[in-house]
């Protein structure tokens, strides 16, 4: 007699079918069955019985807790249910973090529930479609899970919820709702039956219970409803009725600070972005700006056939064709809706995101590197052709001119060739060091777009591009610098230094950009130096560095050492020239040494009206050194 198959055999024997629900064509790699609770939370699963991860597609089951809920045998339901968050909803990293987006400005004050809210929404979604479309026994599994689950107290969301699928599924009121009330009545009879002898009393408590089981609240009812036909009517362009279905379950949230607590059991999706990266993110969507209307102020929910929800989506669609992106994230809100995704980031690592998102658009194009031109190939002799050599290589006219019997490996030669050098030159680009205010006149790049460190990143991500090495120093005054260490060629490295911030005093860092280039006399590789900054620059030539050497003559020869030239890039005003000197000398103020460094040192001066003009200034800055990735 064969032995009797393990769980983790049955549920593993079962992916197939659960495949085919959605499609014959379908393809997921196998699903990760974990034996045990303490092996799910390795893997990332805790609360929840099942998970998905989006960044790698796996499916992940803790079939520990799946005995616990005695949902032993829907092995095809629930892992059709986790396949369906891959291909259908939210299906990928920056869909599911666009579904947040969309309901976040419909969660005022709750955001934290937002991860929650479109779990539940897909889950509507997928458990319906697999019902209708695959006939599963989503219903019998759903009365599983909720005879099963005694997490927490039962509340008025969890209520709605169960109302919602006894709606979709067409089942009698209270076949889902009826079943939580009731076993948490039996749970409540026991307790009492243990902790007193007053069984008339605890009868009367039962029987309350028992005859809330078959009444709904009218509310829940109305709310029930609209969500219901929310699903079926969005259930083909669901992004946009996330936002509506948490506009609806908001005044739950609002009533009940516990609302969540039992619902935890069925959170799949809660981390699924851990480990990936969204894009597209940094920008909102238009729609995310629109009034979010509740499902019983939308039209398009009064009596809606099939016909019209394809017209409806069809007009969506052509709507956006050719639609300006919506308004910018800062780097706040940018952060805060990737930790909703579920990736664990700190507020610097998703600000190093968010500027290279941004910056993204701006890059100069992949360059296609220059080589010699070369002729034809020019023949110079004969070489022995032997075993191992490629065949095509036997010039067999010479083989047998030698031996009219060939011998392979011994009487067969082949063609040298040689070829004629090119006429154009090598070129390289030139390695960048940047220098990058962050004084107190510079925004915190972390909290609030920073138009410096947007700048810094289109030029430093381009450089790299190019092939350049680049080094980066973030500065307020002489004490307060950090530097990459040396020329990396590493964007996480630079954006790191770019992101950072002091908001201190204003002083350049001359000890730093002196040190940088004498030691780079010896690499002999051209350097561009480029400073970025406001009238704060002066600094870098009327003051002396800590040995006494003028500031000024700093410059002068970290300039000369660079060998690539030098650009200030500033926030000052238009019209600073004139202030730039008194008669025929420089003025002593800051644009008098920007003058003079320009007439007598060759720095570039770049002023720009306000910080957001440093984009400009970036971009062409990055096109005119690294647009062909060439400099001599």
């Amino acid at each position: 007699m064969a032995p009797k198959p393990t769980l983790a055999e049955r549920w593993s024997a079962a992916f197939p079918a659960a495949l085919a629900a959605w499609s014959p064509y379908t393809r997921l790699k196998a699903p990760l069955l974990l034996e045990t609770s303490a092996a799910a939370v390795k893997e990332g699963l805790t609360g929840s019985f099942a998970m998905i991860r989006l960044v790698d597609q796996t499916v992940v089951i803790d079939l520990e807790q799946v005995q616990q809920l005695g949902i032993e045998d829907y092995a095809v339901e629930v892992l059709a249910h986790e396949i369906g968050h891959h291909v259908y909803a939210p299906a990928s990293i920056s869909e599911h973090t666009r579904s947040l987006a969309r309901m976040l400005p419909a969660l005022p004050t709750v955001t934290q529930h937002a991860p929650m809210i479109a779990n539940l929404y897909t889950d509507l979604l997928i458990n319906d479609r697999l019902m209708r479309s695959a006939g599963l026994r989503m219903p019998a599994l759903m009365q599983a899970v909720v005879r099963g689950n005694q997490r927490g107290q039962p509340s008025k969301l969890w209520t709605l919820y169960l109302r919602i699928y006894e709606l979709l599924w067409g089942m009698e009121r209270g076949d889902l709702c009826g079943r939580v009330l009731i076993s948490d009545a039996a749970a409540a009879l026991r307790a009492g039956e243990e902790a007193s002898e007053d069984t008339t009393a605890t009868a009367t408590a039962a029987a309350q219970v028992g005859d809330s089981t078959t009444i709904t609240d009218d509310a829940i009812e109305v709310d029930a409803r609209l969500a219901a036909r929310l699903v079926r009517h969005y259930a083909r362009h669901w992004l946009d009725g996330g936002g509506r279905f948490a506009v609806l379950v908001l005044p739950y949230l609002l009533e009940d600070a516990a609302a969540s607590e039992r619902l935890q059991t069925l959170m799949d999706t809660k981390d699924a972005g851990q480990g990936g990266q969204p894009e597209g993110m940094s920008e909102m969507d238009p729609e995310e700006s629109a009034p979010i209307r509740h499902p019983a102020m939308d039209s398009e929910l009064d009596g809606a056939t099939d016909e019209d929800v394809s017209a409806a989506a069809k007009k969506r669609a052509e709507s956006t064709v050719g639609k300006a992106a919506g308004q910018a994230r800062d780097p706040y809100q940018y952060g805060e809706l990737l930790r909703l995704a579920g990736l664990k980031l700190d507020q610097q690592q998703a600000a190093m995101r968010y500027y290279a998102e941004r910056a993204r658009p701006y890059l100069v194009p992949f360059p296609s590197l220059p080589t010699h031109q070369s002729e034809d190939p020019l023949p110079e002799g004969l070489d022995p052709w032997e075993a191992g050599d490629a065949l095509e290589a036997i010039d067999w006219r010479e083989s047998l001119v030698l031996c009219p019997v060939p011998i392979p490996g011994l009487t067969t030669v082949q063609r040298r060739f040689g070829v004629q050098p090119g006429v154009e030159p090598q070129r390289r680009p030139l390695d960048l060091d940047v220098y990058v205010d962050s004084s107190g006149s510079m925004p915190d790049p972390r909290s609030q777009l920073s138009w410096p460190a947007l700048a810094g990143a289109v030029i430093c991500l381009s450089a790299l591009r190019a092939g350049a090495s680049v080094q980066v120093t973030l500065w307020a005054s002489r004490r307060e610098v950090t530097t990459t260490k040396g020329f990396v060629r590493s964007a996480d490295d630079c954006l790191r230094v770019l992101t950072g911030y002091y908001g201190g005093g204003t002083q350049f860092p001359l000890p730093t950009m002196r040190d940088t280039h004498a030691g780079r006399v010896k690499l002999k590789k051209p350097t561009h130096i480029l400073v970025v900054s406001d009238d704060g620059a002066s600094t870098m030539f009327d003051s002396p560095d800590e040995r006494g050497t003028s500031g000024f003559e700093v410059c002068a020869t970290a300039l000369k050492q660079a060998g690539g030239g030098g650009t200030l890039a500033l926030n000052i005003a238009a019209g600073w020239e004139k202030h730039s000197r008194k008669g025929n000398s420089f003025t002593a103020n800051g644009f008098g040494w920007f003058a003079r460094a320009r007439a007598e040192q060759g720095w570039q001066i770049s002023p720009v009206a306000t910080l957001a003009d440093l984009l400009g200034f970036a971009r062409e800055f990055s096109r005119r050194h690294y647009g062909d990735a060439t400099a001599l």
